[in-house]
């Protein structure tokens, strides 16, 4: 995850709670909910990144695999 997604994934997440916390205070239910949404947004595309990390790791290791099989079969 790069120095800018996780800025701005902790931006959605960190302002997300604030409008939570506002709606609470104010009894604004709607701002409550849109600050409920941003927060869990945030979470989402941590979970996003992760998982595409992931996805991008086991590509690599399969493609190495491959070709490590290949350089056998040439040989």
């Amino acid at each position: 995850m790069t120095v800018e997604e996780k800025f701005d994934n902790a931006k959605d997440k960190i302002a997300g709670k604030a409008k939570e916390v506002e709606g609470k205070v104010t009894g604004d239910k709607s701002r409550e909910a849109e600050g409920k949404a941003q927060n869990l947004f945030g979470k989402a595309k941590d979970k996003v990144v992760d998982a595409t990390e992931v996805v991008k790791d086991k590509a690599e290791d399969a493609f190495e695999a491959v070709k490590d099989g290949v350089d056998k079969l040439k040989k």
